[in-house]
C-alpha cells in the first residue's frame, strides 16, 4: 500500500498546565538547534491554549448569552444614561458630576435594586434609571457633609437567617441607625432608612468599560475624599465633623427573608429582559 502525506516534521505536543508560563521545551531545543527544515511559523502556532481557558468562564457574566439579558449593556443604554443624569444635575443644581459608577444597592430587607451612583462636590446622587426606557425615575440626593461614617466589608446576618448572601459592601450612614423607629426598620418600602448598602453590578466583567464603573474600590476611592473636602469647606452644624471609615462586617437584620429570596433569584431589581410570553 502506499503512504499518503507524510508525517516528518511533527512533534508530539504536551497540553500546557494552566499557570504555567514558560516555553516548552520541544520549541526549546528547536531554537537551539536551528534545524533549517522546521519553519518558524508553524513551530510557533504549536503551543496550545489552556484547555481550562477554552471551556471554561471563570465568571458566568464573561458569557455573552447572559450579560445580554441586562439592558444597561445594550449598545448606548449606559452613555445615554450617563448624559441624561449629567444633563439634569448641571440643569436643576449647577453642580459638575465628578464621578459615575453603575452598583447594586442592597436594602434593610437584602433586595438588590440596579442603582447609579453620582458624585459632586457637594451631593452624592443615588439614581434609579429606567434602562428599558431610557429615562431617570428617581433621584436620591445625600449631602456630602452630613455623611459621617463609611464601612467596607463582608456582609454578615442573624445566625438564624435563612437568606444570606456572600461577599463584600459598602455601607453610607447619613444618619443614626439607633434613631431609626421600628416602623421604619421593618418597613420594607421604608425611604426614611439613614444608610444606604452597595456592592458590585453582576455585569462588572461584561467588558472593560464596565469593569471601571463597576469597581467598588474605585467608588469609594472618590467618595472618601469628596466627603473629606465637603467637611473641611462645610458651615454652621456640618462644621468640624470628621468622616470615619471602618473595615468591619456589614450587618443585614433579616430572618426570614422570603421577599428578597424571590426577587433576588428572579434580579426583579434589575432592567432585565424576562423572555417572551407569547409564541
Amino acid at each position: 500500500m502506499s503512504t499518503i502525506g507524510s508525517f516528518e516534521g511533527f512533534q508530539p505536543v504536551s497540553l500546557k498546565q494552566e499557570g504555567d508560563d514558560q516555553p516548552y521545551e520541544t520549541d526549546q531545543q528547536s531554537a537551539e538547534k536551528g534545524d533549517p527544515d522546521t519553519v518558524s511559523g508553524p513551530r510557533q502556532m504549536s503551543r496550545l491554549p489552556s484547555v481550562t481557558e477554552s471551556l471554561l468562564y471563570p465568571n458566568p457574566y464573561h458569557r455573552p448569552y447572559s450579560s445580554r439579558k441586562y439592558f444597561v449593556t445594550r449598545p448606548g443604554a449606559i452613555e445615554t444614561a450617563m448624559e441624561d443624569l449629567k444633563g439634569h444635575i448641571a440643569k436643576t443644581s449647577g453642580e459638575t458630576v465628578q464621578g459615575f459608577w453603575l452598583l447594586t444597592e442592597i436594602d434593610h430587607w437584602n433586595n438588590e435594586k440596579e442603582r447609579i451612583l453620582l458624585v459632586t462636590d457637594k451631593t452624592l446622587l443615588i439614581c434609579k434609571y429606567d434602562f428599558i426606557m431610557l429615562t431617570c425615575v428617581q433621584v436620591q440626593r445625600i449631602p456630602l457633609s452630613s455623611i459621617y461614617r463609611i464601612c467596607l466589608g463582608k456582609f454578615s446576618f442573624p445566625e438564624m437567617s435563612l437568606d444570606k448572601r456572600q461577599g463584600e459592601g459598602l455601607r453610607i450612614y447619613w444618619g443614626s441607625p439607633e434613631k431609626q423607629s421600628l416602623l421604619s426598620r421593618w418597613n420594607p418600602w421604608s425611604t426614611e432608612v439613614p444608610y444606604a448598602t452597595f456592592t458590585e453590578h453582576p455585569v462588572k466583567y461584561t467588558s472593560e468599560k464596565f469593569i471601571e464603573i463597576c469597581k467598588l474600590s474605585g467608588c469609594t476611592s472618590k467618595l472618601i475624599p469628596a466627603i473629606q473636602n465637603a467637611h473641611k469647606n462645610s458651615t454652621g452644624s456640618e462644621r468640624g465633623k470628621r468622616l470615619m471609615v471602618l473595615t468591619e462586617p456589614i450587618l443585614i437584620e433579616t430572618y426570614t427573608g422570603l421577599m428578597s429570596f424571590i426577587g433576588n433569584r428572579n434580579k426583579l431589581g434589575y432592567a432585565l429582559a424576562r423572555g417572551s410570553i407569547g409564541f
